[in-house]
C-alpha cells in the first residue's frame, strides 16, 4: 500500500512539473525552451532556457498553475515516429537532442496537456489536472542548472517546486527546511567561526579558522591513536608525483579529469600531478623490500591531504571541497585474511561512528561494477563477479544491512560506501571500504608464500572516519553547533562578575589549562549577563562563572550548555566531572 501510495505522489508530481512548464510558457512566451522535468523526493524541478527570473514572479507562476489545474485539462498520451517527434519539437532543441538521442527503434511518447501544450515524455500521469487539485504545492527557489549536468553546456533555470499530498504536509515540510536550514553547517559553521570562505581563492578551498582547525586537530589525533592500537603503521608520503605513478595505477586513465596536472603533457619531459588519493604512494612502503607471507597483513595508515578537481558547482561548504584530509589507510593481505581485516576496518568505522555520534545517521551501500560500462572499470566480467560474489558473502556474513548500486564501484573494484544525509537530504559518502583485486599486480606487489611461490595480496582501501571536513560539517548539523564536550575546541569560559574578582577568574582559567582542557578567560568590562549570553550562543559547554562570594569561598558556580546550574562547587569536583564525560566522550 505505501509502494502504491509513492508510486501515486510521484505520478501527480511529475503530472505537476508539465503544468509547471505550460504555466511558464503561457507567462514568458515561446521564447522559453523547455528542457527537462523529472519528479524528485520533495517535489519536482523543470529546467527552462530563458531569462533569468526572481522570487518576485513564484506567485504569478503559482497562480498560472492554479488556473490550468482548475481548468480540468485532460493528459493525453500519442506514440509518435522519430521524424514526427523532430518536427513536432523543431523549436526545442533540448528536447530535439533528447530525441536524438534515443537509440533506435525505441517508442516515442508524447503527452499534450490540453490542446495547446505537448512534451516530450515517458509518462505516466494522471488522466485530467482535477486530480491534481487537492495536491499543495509551493515553489522554493530558482538556480542554474548546467545541461545534463556538464559544465560546458549552456546554464538553464531550474525552477524547484515542493509538492505534496495536501496543504498540512506541505506545510510540516516547509517548517521541516526551515529548521534544516538553522542547522545547515555552511550557516552555523560560519557564524560560529569554524570556517570561511574567500572568492579570490576559491571555490571548494575553505579557510579553516581556529575553532574549525582545533576540532579536526582532536579528531586526527583520536583516529591516529586508535589505528596504532589496531596495529597500522603510520606513513608520511607526497604531496604530488610524476604523472608515470598514476599511469601505473591506472588512475591516469580512469581517473584524470578529476586530477589537478602541472604541465603539459606535449610540451614538458616530466607532468606532476597533485594527489588525488594516497593509495599508489603507500605501495612503495610495502615496495621497499621483499615481502613474505609472514609480513602479511600489512597495515598502512596516513592523515592525507589530497586534491580533486570538483567543478565549482558542485562544491558545497565542508562536504564537498577540492582540497580535503582524510583518515586514509591501505592493507595488504593474503586471501585467507581477507575477511577478517574487512571486518576489522568495518569495525573500526563503526566505533569511529558511534564515537562521534554518526553511526544512527548512516545507512551501507554495496557499490558493484556496471557490466554495461565496462570502459570505466579494469579487469574481466569473470574477475568483477567472483569478487563480489566474494564481497557480498563477507557482507551477509557480517550481518549488514546494505543495499546494492550498480556503477558506483572503484575502477579497480567493488566497495562498501557507509552513507549519509545532511540536514537537505543530500547523500554522500562518510567512509568507504573498497577490495582491490588488481592493482597490486600493476605494481608487483608480489610476496613469497609458505611454499615459497610467489604470490599476489588483495589491497584493501579503507577510511577510518572518512574526509575531516566532510565529518565536521555533518557533525556541526547533527548537534547544531553544540559539538559534544571532548571535540569543543573551546570547552570551557570563565566568567568574571566584576573586577575584584578579576584575578580569581585568571587564576581559574589557569589551572584548568594546566589539566588539559580548552578553557578561555573573559575580564572584559561588560556586563555579566551579557558575556553569559555571548557565551550561549557560541555554544560553549561549560560556563565558570565566578565574583567576589566564589573568591572569598575558594569555589566556582557553573552553567553547562543545557541550562544546568551548580552553585558553589570546588573546581578540584568539577575538574574530575569533565574529566569523566571527557573519558567516556558522552
Amino acid at each position: 500500500m505505501e509502494d502504491e501510495k509513492l508510486e501515486k505522489l510521484q505520478m501527480s508530481r511529475h503530472s505537476l512539473s508539465h503544468v509547471l512548464a505550460k504555466a511558464v510558457k503561457n507567462i514568458f512566451g515561446n521564447d522559453v525552451k523547455l528542457a527537462i522535468g523529472p519528479a524528485i523526493d520533495n517535489g519536482f524541478y523543470y529546467d527552462f532556457d530563458m531569462p533569468s527570473i526572481t522570487p518576485d514572479v513564484f506567485d504569478k507562476i503559482e497562480k498560472e498553475m492554479r488556473n490550468i489545474i482548475n481548468s480540468n485539462q485532460e493528459f493525453r498520451r500519442e506514440e509518435v515516429s522519430r521524424a514526427k517527434a523532430l518536427e513536432m519539437f523543431k523549436d526545442e532543441p533540448y528536447k530535439k537532442e533528447l530525441i536524438n538521442d534515443l537509440p533506435e527503434g525505441e517508442t516515442i511518447s508524447v503527452y499534450y496537456l490540453g490542446d495547446d501544450f505537448v512534451d516530450l515524455c515517458r509518462g505516466p500521469h494522471v488522466e485530467n489536472t482535477s486530480k491534481l487539485q487537492s495536491y499543495a504545492y509551493k515553489i522554493s527557489r530558482v538556480s542554474g542548472a548546467y545541461w545534463k549536468g556538464d559544465e560546458h553546456n549552456k546554464m538553464l533555470q531550474r525552477i524547484y517546486v515542493y509538492a505534496f499530498a495536501d496543504k498540512k504536509q506541505l506545510a510540516d515540510y516547509v517548517a521541516q527546511i526551515e529548521e534544516a536550514k538553522k542547522r545547515d553547517h555552511n550557516k552555523i559553521g560560519r557564524e560560529l567561526e569554524y570556517f570561511t570562505t574567500v572568492d579570490y581563492i576559491g571555490q571548494g578551498l575553505p579557510i579553516m579558522l581556529p575553532k574549525g582547525a582545533k576540532t579536526i586537530q582532536i579528531m586526527q589525533r583520536f583516529v591516529e591513536d586508535e589505528e596504532e592500537k589496531r596495529g597500522y603503521l603510520l606513513t608520511k608520503t607526497p604531496f604530488m608525483s610524476k604523472n608515470d605513478l598514476f599511469k601505473i595505477s591506472g588512475h591516469w586513465d580512469h581517473y584524470k579529469d578529476s586530477m589537478f596536472i602541472l604541465g603539459d603533457e606535449e610540451k614538458d619531459k616530466e607532468v606532476f600531478c597533485l594527489r588525488p588519493m594516497t593509495c599508489p604512494f603507500q605501495y612503495q612502503v610495502y615496495l621497499n623490500k621483499l615481502r613474505s607471507y609472514r609480513d602479511l597483513p600489512m597495515r598502512l595508515a596516513e592523515t592525507s591531504t589530497l586534491f580533486r578537481n570538483e567543478a565549482s558547482g558542485e562544491c558545497h561548504g565542508l562536504i564537498r571541497v577540492r582540497q580535503f584530509t582524510i583518515s586514509e589507510g591501505h592493507l595488504m593481505v593474503r586471501p585467507d585474511q581477507l575477511e577478517d581485516e574487512f571486518k576489522g576496518c568495518l569495525d573500526l568505522a563503526t566505533f569511529m561512528l558511534k564515537t562521534v555520534g554518526l553511526y544512527e545517521d548512516v545507512s551501507f551501500r554495496f557499490s558493484k561494477w556496471d557490466e554495461n560500462n565496462k570502459e570505466k572499470y579494469i579487469g574481466s566480467k569473470e574477475e568483477w563477479e567472483r569478487v563480489q560474489g566474494e564481497m557480498r558473502r563477507i557482507l551477509n556474513d557480517l550481518g549488514i544491512n546494505y543495499f546494492e548500486a550498480d556503477g558506483e564501484a572503484a575502477f579497480y573494484g567493488p566497495k562498501l560506501d557507509i552513507q549519509i544525509k545532511n540536514v537537505h537530504g543530500k547523500e554522500d559518502t562518510i567512509i568507504t571500504i573498497q577490495i582491490d583485486f588488481q592493482i597490486a599486480e600493476r605494481f608487483g606487489m608480489f610476496y613469497t608464500d609458505e611454499n615459497g611461490e610467489k604470490k599476489l595480496p588483495y589491497i584493501i582501501h579503507r577510511t577510518s572516519l572518512g574526509c575531516y571536513e566532510r565529518t565536521l560539517a555533518y557533525l556541526l548539523e547533527k548537534y547544531a553547533g553544540a559539538l559534544p564536550l571532548w571535540l569543543s575546541a573551546e570547552q570551557i569560559k570563565v566568567l568574571n562578575i566584576s573586577d575584584s574578582s578579576a584575578e580569581y577568574a585568571k587564576e581559574i582559567n589557569n589551572k584548568l589549562l594546566v589539566n588539559g582542557f580548552r578553557s578561555f578567560v573573559d575580564l572584559r568590562n561588560e556586563k555579566i549577563g551579557y558575556k553569559i549570553r555571548e557565551a550561549v550562543t557560541s555554544k560553549i559547554p561549560y560556563m565558570i562563572i565566578v565574583g567576589d562570594g566564589e573568591k572569598e569561598k575558594g569555589t566556582i558556580s557553573v552553567r553547562g550548555r543545557g541550562n544546568e546550574n551548580i552553585a558553589d562547587i570546588s573546581l578540584e569536583d568539577f575538574i574530575a566531572r569533565l574529566k569523566k564525560e571527557i573519558e567516556e566522550k558522552k
